[in-house]
């Protein structure tokens, strides 16, 4: 091998964009709680559970899908390619003792250990999720929105992929599907765990980043299309399985065109160049960034040998600073800063010192919870993911009680919708942002007015409503998966984004927990008795609810709770201005 070719074959290794594919490869794998509707009544026929049983799988797998304390924990402490591996583990042993148990190679065990099961199987998706995001976005830290935006994407169009794959199968044994769902993650993670790491990605930043992401985005709009039509083809009409293989491959043929760019990145242009490649600051900086402003003053004291630290100047200068033209308002923070230095050279005046980091700075898990922002960012996300995920949860018996058999159309196609909403969110709040230097949080509060939109046309039940309802909430419930996460990142640093990540994680089983548990539940059963008097029904059967009465308060309420977590997002808005406007700020004429 020539030194030219093995330099080419190096940077293609250590190539920020094939980690950034391989992340994307390995989050197609983790959908696989979207399964579990699938999944459900194969377990249900195969060991006889009620759906009351049946719904405490359900809680066992939400948990196991958010509870991430651990995957954070180990992406720090460890490798990332390690905590890939223990998630892959977790995906195997999980959903494998599920596969054993249900086809009888295996005794059955108690209704309290098949939830453990369930939860560790599923619990190995937070580890996939983390080990993708921490690398990504430490790769790409002034691309956070596309890049989260693609990666949560590719996580929740999962499901359909995988479904895809099981149509090809075509196994006459339903439990198969459990089977796949446990080995092939974990082969997939297996074969790609050691591409995840950082690479110095903010020193990898080209001109042609732009098209770069522009090609990613047709990929996958492409691929969001390609899915769809493949979906309604086959449930519409009786094709041949080889037809169905066909349709299999050419997705498969899909999900590699992305390589092309690391290929292109890497064997194109040379890195040797130094019109090709400048160097992206880990901390973004404004460009008109002032004295004073965010940066750490250290001086020394007559008395004392150790540095202290002044408190930021932006603290100290009168309100009426901020009116003046850009030019005197350098001038006068200058002049400020100066005085203060020397003051507390004199010993004039008393050095304030950091009680811990501003906003836009490297935050633990333990300073963050003391922030306020912190929990407007979970609430928000409690109220709105939580009652999208509520829609998720009962799509089947919402399609059933206005009269749709084809369930698992609706299914799919909000796993679609899902997906274009992660890159959807992802893309336009990096707009709001980069263009305009305005926080990041009100695209979050977009997303839920229209989820409150969408709720409303499930409690009427008007005609379409299922269709409409569908595409709005499953736009912003994906939203809020590419916005969050990038919002903690600007917010509260990268540093501890995996512990910080898996905690704002837990509002989303709170959320369904509550609003499903508790609200949705006990509102349809209640309507279902009161149909059921008067009418026979067989008492092996569960009760049905008929009509849009079943879900009409379950969806204002749920449209309620959206237009709060939209105030909360507006509140956040508010409070963080002035930090997005230092990130991402711009000189203006």
């Amino acid at each position: 091998m020539t030194a030219t070719a093995r330099d080419k074959l190096v940077s293609f290794i250590n190539n920020r964009w094939l980690v950034f594919i391989a992340a994307m490869w390995i989050q197609s794998c983790a959908g696989i709680g979207y399964l579990f509707g699938s999944i459900s009544p194969v377990i249900k026929s195969s060991l006889n559970y009620n759906q009351r049983e049946l719904a405490r799988l359900g809680v066992a797998k939400d948990l196991g899908d958010s509870v991430g304390f651990l995957a954070g924990t180990l992406s720090e402490v460890l490798p990332l390619w390690a905590a890939l591996l223990v998630g892959a583990f977790q995906n195997l042993f999980g959903y494998g003792w599920v596969w054993l148990i249900v086809t009888g190679r295996a005794p059955v065990l108690p209704l309290w250990a098949m939830c453990v099961l369930i939860f560790i199987g599923n619990n190995g998706e937070t580890y996939f999720n983390t080990a993708a995001l921490v690398s990504c976005v430490q790769n790409f830290p002034k691309s956070r929105g596309p890049v989260v935006g693609i990666l949560k994407g590719f996580a929740g169009l999962g499901g359909a992929i995988l479904s895809q794959i099981y149509t090809m199968i075509h196994s006459p044994d339903h439990a198969s599907l459990i089977f796949m769902v446990a080995v092939g993650p974990a082969v997939v993670v297996v074969a790609l765990m050691f591409f995840i790491r950082p690479v110095g990605g903010h020193r990898q930043i080209r001109p042609t980043d732009g098209t770069s992401f522009t090609f990613i985005y047709g990929v996958c709009i492409l691929l969001a299309a390609y899915l769809m039509a493949v979906m309604l083809v086959e449930d519409l009409i009786d094709l041949s399985h080889n037809i169905i293989i066909v349709f299999t491959v050419v997705l498969f043929a899909i999900l590699l065109v992305p390589i092309l760019v690391p290929i292109m990145t890497s064997c194109f242009i040379e890195s040797n160049d130094p019109s090709a490649t400048l160097e992206e600051p880990l901390v973004p900086k404004r460009a008109d960034q002032e004295p004073g402003q965010s940066e750490q003053v250290s001086i020394s004291t007559p008395d004392r040998d150790q540095e202290v630290i002044l408190s930021e100047v932006e603290d100290e200068k009168p309100k009426e600073v901020d009116l003046l033209p850009a030019s005197e308002r350098q001038k006068r923070i200058a002049q400020l800063q100066a005085k203060l230095m020397q003051a507390a050279a004199e010993g004039a005046v008393r050095i304030k010192r950091r009680r811990g980091p501003h906003r836009g700075e490297d935050f633990t898990l333990t300073e963050a919870l003391v922030k306020a922002d912190f929990w407007l960012i979970f609430f928000s996300l409690l109220l709105g993911s939580g009652s999208g995920l509520t829609v998720i949860d009962n799509l089947g018996q919402m399609s059933q009680s206005l009269g749709y058999d084809n369930t698992h159309v609706f299914v799919s196609m909000i796993s679609v919708w899902n997906f274009l909403g992660r890159i959807g969110g992802g893309y336009f709040s990096e707009l709001i942002v980069r263009e305009q230097a305005y926080p990041r949080p009100v695209a979050m509060a977009v997303a839920q007015i229209v989820m409150a939109v969408g709720h409303v046309f499930f409690a009427y039940g008007w005609p379409g409503a299922m269709h409409i309802g569908t595409l709005l909430i499953g736009l912003g419930y994906g939203a809020h998966w590419a916005i969050v996460p990038a919002t903690a990142s600007e917010l509260f640093g990268l540093k501890k984004f995996g512990a910080l990540y898996n905690f704002l994680t837990l509002a989303n089983p709170a959320g369904s927990l509550v609003f499903s548990g508790l609200i949705a539940s006990s509102i349809y059963d209640r309507e279902a008795e009161r149909q059921s008097h008067g009418t026979v029904y067989d008492p092996d059967e569960p009760l049905r609810c008929q009509g849009s009465i079943c879900y009409f308060l379950t969806s204002l309420i749920m449209s309620g709770f959206c237009v709060i977590a939209c105030a909360l997002s507006l509140i956040l808005v508010r409070r963080t201005k002035s930090v997005y406007a230092h990130l991402y700020g711009k000189t203006r004429p």
